[in-house]
């Protein structure tokens, strides 16, 4: 990728993420890295570039142009992506990406995305050498890097079974809001996509990997509540590849909340918006009330959190692993999405191609950037049982 114009280009850099991206590579990245702004609006990008005090090309391209984003792809090592919903915006870039061998990087929390992407482009991806990494953010690096760490810390060629338990404090922004309607809407096509994946994805061979949804139940005075997100997937996707984790994976995934009402709160809110999302005019009432591009304030970012305990049991060993930092949606998700181009763009890595997850393409080398990047990932505690 040296003879490309650019090392990474921030596509969707006016959107509230996108500019905490562009944000983050003004003040932390080499100063010697060639990168981009590319959005469809050039005076919007121009004030952008101007409030960050910045100096790098912006560039122009639309989701609904694909000259455009092949011309974007082919200018680069990899792009970053912050423009959703995914399932709606997304697969012109991939596309493109996958065709130029171009890395490529977003922070879809969209299954259906995911899987379909993966149908779509995964093997043009490995024929030229682009690697497509999703779920770049809070989805799913805590789990992602946190199951491999935990993983790690157990013997090998052991059966292993992982327990992940978030806590979080934050706010959403109004791009977040859109993408959980806009998924709640598509239950057919999710199952649609996830079947088709299933059909063509290779199976490990005499591995057997699977997650398991658990129960409602009490954790150390929370209540763990299954949660049917992205991230177990993700986690099930680089276990079904590394055969560190062992002949037979397990990995079970909770959002924990304090107090009973909460999680009745949660589980009653969580029903009416996917039951709302299937009515077109209740749907359309709720997208029409966000704003696009609005997120919470830095004072707000700064009092949230978030907080990934995963409890790891095999050959004997129980190791108890810690993933935590910051504002998860916003700040910290901006950290991990520019050192995940940082690291494809710099570090030495393993040979991969295709749709790969974070822990496959990255792995540790990624670990060692965040935990350098003010974030905490760390063993709480170890026993033999």
């Amino acid at each position: 990728m040296k003879d490309r114009q650019y090392d990474i280009v921030v596509f969707g850099a006016t959107g509230f993420t996108g500019r905490l991206t562009a944000e983050y590579l003004a003040k932390f990245a080499p100063a010697e890295l060639k990168w981009a702004l590319a959005g469809r609006n050039r005076t919007k990008l121009e004030a952008v570039r101007d409030e960050l005090g910045l100096s790098v090309d912006l560039l122009e391209a639309d989701v609904t142009d694909p000259e455009s984003l092949a011309k974007l792809a082919a200018s680069t090592g990899a792009v970053i992506t912050t423009v959703g919903p995914y399932v709606l915006y997304g697969e012109g870039l991939v596309a493109a990406c996958a065709e130029a061998g171009t890395d490529y990087l977003d922070l879809t929390g969209e299954q259906e995305f995911v899987d379909t992407m993966y149908v779509k482009y995964h093997q043009r991806a490995v024929e030229t050498g682009a690697r497509i990494v999703h779920c770049c953010g809070f989805d799913s690096i805590p789990y992602d890097i946190g199951v491999q760490y935990a993983v790690e810390q157990l013997p090998e060629r052991v059966p292993i079974q992982v327990t992940g338990v978030v806590t979080a404090g934050g706010r959403p922004s109004a791009g977040t809001l859109q993408t959980v309607v806009t998924i709640a809407s598509r239950p057919k096509q999710g199952v649609a996509a996830r079947k088709e994946r299933r059909r063509i994805e290779p199976k490990p061979e005499g591995r057997s990997v699977r997650t398991v949804p658990g129960r409602i139940h009490r954790r150390g005075g929370w209540w763990a509540i299954p949660f049917p997100s992205v991230d177990p997937r993700v986690v099930a996707a680089s276990g079904r590849a590394l055969e560190r984790y062992g002949p037979d994976f397990r990995y079970s995934h909770f959002i924990a909340v304090k107090r009973l009402p909460a999680m009745l709160g949660l589980l009653a809110g969580s029903t009416g918006l996917l039951l709302g999302a299937q009515v077109p005019p209740v749907r359309k009432l709720m997208l029409d009330r966000i704003t696009s591009g609005d997120g919470p304030s830095a004072e707000q970012r700064a009092k949230s959190w978030f907080k990934a305990r995963f409890i790891a049991e095999g050959g004997g060993k129980r190791v108890t692993t810690e993933f935590a930092g910051g504002d998860p949606g916003y700040d910290e998700t901006a950290k991990m999405l520019a050192e995940c181009a940082l690291c494809l763009t710099y570090d030495d890595l393993p040979a991969t191609s295709g749709q790969v997850t974070t822990a496959v393409a990255m792995g540790p080398a990624l670990r060692k950037r965040l935990i350098d990047a003010g974030l905490t990932i760390r063993v709480v505690s170890t026993e033999d049982y």
